[in-house]
């Protein structure tokens, strides 16, 4: 069984914007697509409302085949040192999860998948997700089908947004990919869009590609497979 391949990429914003489309031609080349997590808001006062350039980019890498993923609202920590969803009771996050929702069919670039900021969502999270319509859950070792209460086990390897960015992360992320690929696994590979902008973090998450890529692995994005369409299969 060949391994699957799924490339994820965060914090796409005005300042960070070329790095992501740099990156985005390399995975074109490759035949590879990407998951974008997107947020409506982020530090520093962003508003992706307010950036037509992002909006439009977005839309356009979803055309061509990119999954959009919601990543949080403002990601805002609710907690000291805890990442915007990782502590909320339903309540809260339901309430964080309709506002986010909303900005997202306002730019047009609604989502029916979810990824927390730092792939750390609490149960009570969890529990809004689908009550806001939402059908899939993306966490760090696990995929999650809320419709089917089905969940694939499969870590993320990452650079940036929680992840350690070192040199020796860096190789051991390579590493990583290279040892699930032939294992038939699933490669989960994710990177921060701000250290795209740096060629170490850059290079080894092509690295990483390639040699999944090399052993096998079959690119695939994030995605809801609706009740009609796994029956036929």
């Amino acid at each position: 069984m060949n391994a699957e391949l799924i490339v994820s990429v965060s914090g796409i914003r005005d300042t960070t914007r070329d790095a992501a489309i740099e990156f985005a031609a390399e995975m074109d080349q490759r035949d590879v697509r990407l998951s974008l997590l997107v947020a409506p808001r982020l530090r520093g006062k962003y508003r992706l409302v307010d950036d037509p350039a992002t909006q439009s980019w977005l839309r356009g890498r979803r055309a061509r085949g990119d999954a959009i993923v919601l990543h949080g609202y403002d990601q805002a920590a609710t907690k000291r040192r805890r990442a915007e969803f990782a502590t909320l009771p339903r309540h809260e996050a339901r309430l964080r999860l309709t506002a986010a929702d909303r900005v997202m069919e306002q730019v047009e670039l609604r989502t029916r998948l979810f990824a927390a900021p730092r792939w750390n969502a609490s149960a009570g999270a969890i529990e809004a997700l689908p009550e806001t319509g939402f059908r899939l859950a993306l966490g760090l070792t696990t995929i999650l089908d809320l419709e089917r209460d089905v969940a694939q086990k499969a870590r993320v390897y990452g650079i940036g947004e929680g992840f350690r960015v070192e040199p020796w992360w860096c190789r051991a992320l390579v590493m990583g990919a290279a040892r699930t690929a032939r294992r038939g696994g699933v490669v989960r590979l994710a990177v921060s869009a701000a250290q795209l902008g740096r060629p170490g973090p850059r290079q080894a998450l092509l690295d990483a590609v390639d040699l999944a890529l090399f052993h096998g692995a079959v690119n695939e994005v994030y995605r809801w497979e609706p009740f009609t369409v796994a029956r036929a299969a």
